[in-house]
């Protein structure tokens, strides 16, 4: 019994410790949006996609403050997650649209870093989805779009990438009437950026991937990656679709700097072995460890 208890309670400690990491990436993630919005992309009329940039348009039109839309224009998305998606992801939504809010109003009145268009665009996008990954990665999101696109994709053929795709075609065309046609195309190249470092945030900068290698020297080569990479290999039993023989297959996880490497031992070893590499976004567990090549 107090063995149990024991675990119980580091378990108890270990869930709390996490939550509250995830409170502070959020936290960190939503404020380093507000500082691309309002010190970069904003005072140059550059905008991003989703609600962000439907916000920054009506906050222009308007006069009112960005954080005042970027608040009441998710807030019937927050409600849309908390019913469909579920609870623990509405809160972390709702914690980072308040403190994204409560940021880009405090930030407003401070001076934009730079008038360079191309500058604010590169720097905006930089830490603007940096800001978002962060956010996203620890369960949470700051825009309702995503929301919406999540639920259309359970009712449409067409995926949350594509939905989400549409949105801000549309939403980043607007800023063309608006701003000019010259801020609407910065827009697109801020938006592609973030996007590309949003990706980078989640996955990491050394992704992952997954290896799989039929081979009748399958033996020689799980040595060989063993020997030479560091990497241990599982063997899988397979048939040959074709020819009905029996396959094994070398199955193993690598990271982005190994790739070349393990292709030359497969070469060297057999010329004519299957081989396919595909990426990984997540790998837990097992004796595998990302490390450098030397």
């Amino acid at each position: 019994m107090v063995e149990g208890a024991t675990v119980g309670l580091h378990h108890q400690k270990a869930s709390k410790l996490k939550i509250f990491q995830r409170a502070v990436f959020i936290l960190l993630g939503a404020l380093l949006v507000s500082v691309g919005l309002e010190i970069f992309l904003v005072p140059n009329h550059i905008i991003d996609g989703g609600i962000v940039g439907i916000s920054i348009i009506f906050s222009h039109l308007s006069g009112w403050s960005l954080g005042i839309f970027l608040f009441l224009l998710n807030l019937p998305f927050l409600i849309l997650g908390y019913k469909q998606i579920g609870k623990t992801f509405a809160l972390s939504t709702l914690a980072g649209v308040t403190i994204m809010s409560i940021g880009t109003t405090l930030l407003h009145p401070v001076p934009g870093l730079t008038a360079d268009p191309l500058l604010a665009t590169v720097f905006g996008g930089i830490i603007l989805g940096i800001g978002v990954g962060l956010v996203i990665r620890n369960g949470g999101s700051l825009d309702g779009t995503e929301i919406v696109a999540i639920l259309f994709n359970k009712k449409t053929p067409f995926s949350v990438g594509e939905i989400v795709m549409i949105f801000n075609i549309f939403i980043l065309s607007s800023a063309g009437f608006v701003f000019g046609w010259d801020r609407a195309m910065y827009s697109l190249i801020a938006y592609y950026i973030a996007f590309k470092m949003i990706d980078l945030t989640i996955e990491g900068f050394q992704d992952s991937k997954s290896v799989w290698i039929i081979s009748d020297y399958h033996k020689e080569i799980g040595d060989a990656l063993l020997a030479r990479l560091g990497r241990g290999a599982t063997y899988l039993n397979g048939e040959g679709g074709y020819s009905g023989d029996d396959k094994k297959v070398v199955f193993c996880v690598i990271t982005r700097l190994e790739e070349a490497k393990l292709k030359s031992i497969v070469e060297e070893i057999d010329p004519a072995a299957f081989l396919a590499i595909g990426n990984i976004h997540d790998v837990r567990g097992g004796r595998f460890k990302k490390k450098d090549i030397h």
